[in-house]
Parts: C-alpha cells; sequence; structure tokens
C-alpha cells in the first residue's frame, strides 16, 4: 500500500485492429521478452483461423471464451487461531479478467505439436463452446473449491 492515496490506473489502449482494451491485455500477456510483434502476430493469426476453422467472427468467440473461463469466486488462505481456511471470496472484476487471460494462455501452451496460433485457436474455441477446454475445467474446479469451503464464509475478511 502507498503511504499517500492510491495510485492511478494506467489507461489501456485498445488494440489497433479490432479497438478492444480485453485483445490488448490478452496480446500483452502473450509477449515474451518484449517481442509484441510476434504476440500481436499469434493473437491475430488465432482469431483468422478460428474464422476460418468455424465460419463466425473470431472476436465474438474470442469474447465468448473469455467470459466462459472467468471466474465468480475463489478460495483464500486465511489464518485463524492456529490453523489456516481456504475461505470463498468473491473475484474484482480485474482479477477475473486476469485468471482468464491467464488460464487460456496456460491451457493452449501445454498442447503439443502445431504452431502457438493454432493452439491458442483451439483452446479459445473448446472454451467459447464450454467443452473440453483445459480452462473451463479450472475455472470449473476453482468454483468447486470455494463452494466445498462455504462453512468457512464466516472468516471472511
Amino acid at each position: 500500500m502507498p503511504r499517500r492515496g492510491s495510485r492511478r490506473k494506467r489507461e489501456i489502449i485498445p488494440d489497433r485492429r479490432y479497438g478492444s482494451v480485453l485483445a490488448t491485455k490478452f496480446i500483452r500477456n502473450i509477449m515474451r521478452e518484449g517481442k509484441k510483434s510476434l504476440a500481436e502476430r499469434v493473437f491475430y493469426d488465432a482469431i483468422g483461423y478460428i474464422e476460418e476453422k468455424t465460419g463466425s467472427d473470431g472476436m465474438t468467440v474470442f469474447n465468448k471464451a473469455v467470459a466462459n473461463v472467468r471466474p465468480s469466486l475463489e478460495v483464500r488462505s486465511r489464518r485463524v487461531g492456529g490453523s489456516t481456511y481456504q475461505v470463498p471470496v468473491e473475484v474484482r472484476p480485474e482479477r477475473r479478467d486476469a485468471c482468464a487471460i491467464r488460464w487460456i494462455l496456460q491451457f493452449a501452451r501445454k498442447r503439443k505439436g502445431r504452431p502457438m496460433y493454432q493452439k491458442l485457436a483451439e483452446e479459445l474455441i473448446e472454451a467459447s463452446r464450454g467443452e473440453g477446454s483445459g480452462s473451463v475445467k479450472k475455472k470449473e474446479d476453482t468454483h468447486k473449491m470455494a463452494e466445498a469451503n462455504k462453512a468457512f464464509a464466516h472468516y471472511r475478511w
């Protein structure tokens, strides 16, 4: 926590092609070692591949995939007395997007044997349908964990 007030939020500039702030965040998360042009190429190629494969708008599929992966609940560790409890808490909107983006990329990178844009496109297609995707399963596991620990909700701070 800063001593003098809270820090200002940086304004995120929408991406050039689609005018989407979410796409900008996604591209920045794809980026490794400052190679933004490569990250943009991977993202735009993935959107093109989605349009080619599904026949529907790539950005619509992308937005639906991120919406399906966004968690609404998660567990946080809380130490009370001598024991640690997993306390279910609601997820802040900024963190929802960050978790969804991170999980989609994590499971896209785990896929083997194809170029990154194809792996990302296939993960996005599966996540938008809500089936078979590792990222959707991760969200469901997070929600199950929060539901299982609902008894400790009174420890919320």
